[in-house]
């Protein structure tokens, strides 16, 4: 298979914005600045409408499938590559799972931070090589702690220790129901990056870099650390809505 385009993955980013300014990334309108990558479909090929814009949320909607999901994992990315940076997100799980939809992406959503860009993906790669924060929304059954860490395609380095499993579970309460949540992400390029629930920090790791299971023909090395990248937000199968999407560029105050 072959890369949609070679244009470079992880870049450095220039911003206007003062220092102190946040950026928003989510304009409450539409969804300029963004590309949508849906696996099995061309970039921007926004299939069915899985992200939408409405009542000034974006949102990840199934409403217009007929029938059971087809392994349509969807992302969209922010069109400006980061590399030192706070991303604050407000995030709420609605409605039910799409019918088909695997057990494990049950109130599952995140933002993929560090990542390749929508145009580098392969057509049917389902995510980006990245580091995702994960979103997860209780269930009424046990705990689900958010804002998690999943490594698609990436390490990460905790205490000291190189951590090659999946996924790691943040020290953070469950959010019940359809409650909205504000998390932020205090990356620092390839060092130490923090995962902030409600004020509270609930995750702390540090050198993010290529590992594992890599796409064919993924250009860098294992082991290369991952000082920049894209930004993105997923569709795993369950309608999520975000109503803030705001960024401040600590790059700024060197």
């Amino acid at each position: 298979m072959k890369y949609l385009s070679l244009l470079p993955l992880l870049a450095l980013a220039g911003c206007s914005a003062a220092q102190d300014d946040w950026i928003q990334l989510f304009n409450g309108s539409d969804l300029s600045g963004w590309d949508v990558k849906i696996s099995g479909h061309e970039l921007n090929d926004n299939y069915r409408d899985i992200f939408r814009v409405e009542d000034g949320l974006l949102k990840v909607s199934y409403e217009d499938y007929e029938g059971t999901w087809g392994g349509e994992f969807g992302h969209i990315f922010y069109h400006q590559p980061f590399s030192e940076y706070i991303l604050r997100v407000e995030y709420r799980f609605t409605g039910e799972q799409i019918a088909g939809g695997p057990g494990w992406a049950l109130r599952n959503n995140g933002a993929m931070l560090h990542s390749q860009s929508a145009r580098s993906m392969l057509l049917d790669q389902d995510f980006p090589v990245s580091v995702e924060a994960q979103f997860l929304g209780g269930t009424g059954e046990g705990e689900r702690p958010t804002l998690n860490v999943c490594t698609p395609g990436t390490h990460v380095v905790m205490e000291g220790e190189l951590i090659t499993r999946h996924c790691t579970n943040s020290t953070s309460r469950t959010f019940p129901g359809d409650e909205w949540v504000t998390v932020e992400m205090h990356v620092h390029s390839s060092g130490f990056i923090y995962h902030v629930v409600e004020g509270d920090t609930v995750f702390t790791y540090e050198q993010p870099q290529i590992g594992g299971d890599v796409p064919e023909g993924f250009p860098l090395p294992e082991g290369t650390l991952l000082e920049s990248g894209y930004i993105a937000l997923q569709a795993e199968t369950h309608p999520i809505e975000f109503r803030r999407i705001e960024l401040k560029d600590l790059s700024r105050n060197r």
